[in-house]
């Protein structure tokens, strides 16, 4: 993964991988039938369980969405951390692959969403699906940032200011909108 992280899907050879995994790139075709499917076999199972974590986290706190909410971003940001080359994978060569296993991904994805949706609305009860979907969105923008910023920050302090502006940002109280179009939102306290 790291390769087509690095290099793109376009930049790597399957003899640039296989030597990568101390074997020649034909070999590699007695397991992978070429490069789309192992990208497919890299980003389905995070994708599954990017969803099974988020249901947990949803389960383990019924009727808490503050606490599902601390949950699943400590889970998204120890993700994001430990699987940057996952992360640039997804936003940069999910298109890539074949019809069905992206659409299928991306059905996975979409799920993992709304557990987050679902969470935001149990926060804020105001704001429409679409609006919790927009926040959602801007979390993960905010957390999945981890492959295109440095590593001169120590881990464990990346994580926090991660978790801490997340959470900041999804706890925020946005004011519900006004009729008419006009929109507002809450001055930090």
């Amino acid at each position: 993964m790291q390769l087509f992280a690095s290099r793109g899907y376009h930049g790597v050879s399957m003899d640039n991988i296989g030597a990568a995994a101390g074997v020649t790139g034909p070999a590699l075709y007695h397991h992978f039938a070429g490069k789309d499917a192992m990208l497919v076999a890299a980003l389905m199972p995070v994708s599954d369980r990017l969803l099974a974590k988020g249901r947990e986290c949803l389960d383990k706190h019924p009727g808490d969405p503050a606490g599902a909410l601390r949950e699943l971003v400590e889970f998204h940001v120890e993700f994001a951390l430990d699987e940057p080359a996952v992360i640039a994978l997804h936003l940069h060569e999910l298109d890539r692959l074949p019809d069905e296993p992206k659409r299928k991904i991306r059905r996975l994805q979409r799920l993992y969403v709304e557990v987050w949706v679902e969470v935001i609305n149990g926060l804020h009860p105001h704001l429409t699906a679409e609006e919790a979907r927009v926040l959602a969105h801007a979390a993960f923008g905010l957390m999945n940032s981890t492959p295109f910023i440095g590593t001169g920050v120590e881990r464990t302090r990346r994580a926090a200011l991660l978790r801490t502006s997340t959470l900041a940002a999804l706890n925020q109280t946005v004011e519900p909108q006004r009729s008419g179009g006009a929109e507002t939102t809450a001055e930090p306290a």
